[in-house]
């Protein structure tokens, strides 16, 4: 039920959809609630966040910040510099905002924005969706109220009161994908009875599978499977040619990822948080193929907690040469293994993450009252 309460709730978070659509998700579902609330939204210049939040109706600012790279470079020199540019806009932006809460999801921009609301004694709440927190969050922990995480086990990285397990923010028409198999096929013009491959390497896109997928394209029609291909914007424009090929769909980026997921009787996935949580949900079997240039290795490690629970398969990058046609060619055979994949991925599914999350913010403002 909507309130009549007029908070001002600031959102920071970006640098990938993987910590942009869980801050969408998030503001929506206080919206829902708080139809009067004002939202402001803290990204980072020049990254996706600064076109996808004015998309989803909300406004932002953007901060000069970016990641430290882990390799010695010239981009580390302006680091320092970026930092302090980068709590001066925040400190100027929560002076004017007056925010009544912080939420960060992670990414360069929440850590100067969360610092500055924190120190100015605004309630926080954070949330981590890896299974490896990165270092922003583990930095905002200690005056952070409230840390909502979506795996077991971060007692080593978190204040153990502070915590509590939510699960990660998915889009909301992921909940029935079972009953839009057939719309879904139709929407991308695909076969019916024919096997269908779903290949997402993240929002930007991923070399490796996409060097993958092209070298395997005649494997794949020896296996008789169709393939929806989300190549991401760095490289559309080298794997478009592929586009109604050989059973080939090309996509730079796909804004129905409920069909997309509908269609899929087989998933091939980078193992971002959120990738992960989705994946859980929608229930299908799934080939983690983890990305090695992340911090602390995380998606390895997020791939690893469901493999652990024998919900998924994981191929790590260098053995794709080895081992990756056996291993698809054995899984795609046996429809009971199929199944298993899918029903064990299922029961790790925390549906409810979104209203949970929202739930925390809402006794942090009461408290505030």
């Amino acid at each position: 039920m909507a309130k009549k309460e007029t908070y001002k709730i600031i959102l920071s978070g970006g640098g990938t959809g993987g910590h942009i659509y869980p801050a969408i998700a998030i503001a929506n579902e206080l919206k829902s609630r708080f139809p009067d609330a004002e939202f402001l939204f803290v990204g980072a210049k020049g990254r996706m966040e600064m076109e996808k939040v004015p998309q989803a109706g909300y406004k932002i600012e953007g901060l000069w910040i970016s990641g430290i790279q882990r390799k010695l470079t010239l981009k580390n020199l302006s680091f320092p510099l970026k930092v302090v540019s980068s709590l001066w806009k925040a400190r100027k932006i929560v002076k004017s905002f007056k925010p009544d809460i912080a939420i960060g999801t992670g990414g360069f921009a929440s850590g100067p924005l969360l610092h500055v609301a924190a120190s100015k004694g605004i309630p926080t709440l954070i949330q981590e969706q890896n299974s490896f927190p990165g270092i922003t969050n583990k930095l905002l922990a200690k005056k952070a109220h409230k840390i909502c995480v979506a795996y077991d086990n971060l007692e080593r990285f978190f204040p153990k009161d502070k915590m509590v397990k939510t699960g990660n923010p998915v889009r909301q028409g992921l909940l029935d994908v079972e009953t839009k198999t057939l719309e879904a096929k139709d929407f991308f013009g695909l076969k019916h009875g024919k096997y269908t491959l779903l290949v997402i390497g993240g929002s930007l896109g991923s070399r490796r599978i996409n060097e993958l997928i092209e070298k395997e394209l005649d494997f794949f029609d020896t296996q008789n499977v169709q393939i929806i291909w989300q190549c991401g914007k760095l490289y559309y424009q080298q794997y478009k040619i592929y586009n109604n090929t050989k059973n080939v769909q090309v996509f730079e980026f796909l804004n129905n990822m409920d069909f997309a997921y509908a269609a899929a009787d087989l998933v091939i996935s980078r193992a971002g948080a959120s990738s992960v949580s989705e994946l859980c949900i929608v229930g299908k079997p799934v080939i983690f193929i983890p990305s090695p240039n992340v911090a602390e290795d995380h998606q390895a490690k997020n791939a690893m907690a469901i493999v652990d629970k024998n919900a998924a398969m994981i191929i790590k990058e260098e053995d794709l040469d080895a081992d990756f046609e056996n291993k698809f060619s054995q899984l795609v055979a046996s429809p009971d293994r199929q199944k298993e994949l899918g029903k064990n991925i299922k029961q790790l599914a925390l549906v409810n993450a979104t209203k949970d999350i929202a739930d925390e913010v809402e006794k942090l403002l009461e408290e505030q009252k």
